[in-house]
């Protein structure tokens, strides 16, 4: 399963009922490709020409649901180079009634397509995943991800809903800062401390 590589512009993983898991890939071209593991170590693949369909909801230009001759990474690995931690405290709180549409999601995805900035919305995926593979680390993870749902999906959800989309956008960028701060700048300099010390 492609994970976007050098042309990914962002991209999340999620799961459905049954675990498997879902990557979508906005490229920098400007088309969206969706991959969707069978089961069997292989996949699907959608591919929609402009993401402005895709987040419409319209049906994909190409699609082939048989089988790759690749194998798909694994979560872990997905979650690791296109992590959204908004997605994986969804994840952590359905468990294992996650659905990839569940209505935080859904709200949450309105939102970013109409009212969030493409500035915002490039940082916040380059440090989502830093600051999943960060929370991984940590022995409270779950503790963590319950605080992320409740006090920013949940908090933001319930914003969006009562139409106070500024409270909402506040709530999420100060959100992405504390955690970046907390996580991503932490595994950052873990990782350029490893490059120089070759």
């Amino acid at each position: 399963m492609s994970k976007g590589g050098k042309n990914r512009d962002w991209g999340y993983a999620s799961c459905d009922d049954d675990g498997k898991l879902t990557y979508t890939s906005y490229e920098k071209s400007g088309k969206v490709n969706r991959y969707t593991d069978l089961g069997n170590g292989k996949h699907t693949h959608e591919n929609w020409e402009k993401k402005e369909d895709y987040n419409s909801g319209k049906a994909p230009d190409y699609s082939r649901t048989t089988e790759s001759k690749r194998n798909n990474p694994s979560i872990g690995e997905v979650q690791k180079n296109g992590g959204c931690y908004l997605t994986t405290a969804c994840m952590k709180h359905y468990l294992n009634n996650f659905d990839d549409n569940c209505y935080e999601l859904t709200v949450l995805r309105w939102f970013r397509n109409n009212f969030v900035s493409e500035e915002d919305i490039r940082h916040y995926y380059s440090v989502a995943p830093y600051i999943v593979d960060g929370i991984e680390k940590e022995d409270n993870k779950d503790i963590v991800y319950d605080y992320i749902y409740d006090n920013i999906v949940d908090y933001c959800v319930t914003a969006i809903e009562n139409g106070n989309y500024e409270e909402a956008y506040t709530r999420y960028k100060e959100s992405i800062l504390s955690l970046e701060e907390l996580y991503s700048i932490r595994e950052l300099s873990k990782k350029f401390i490893k490059i120089l010390s070759k």
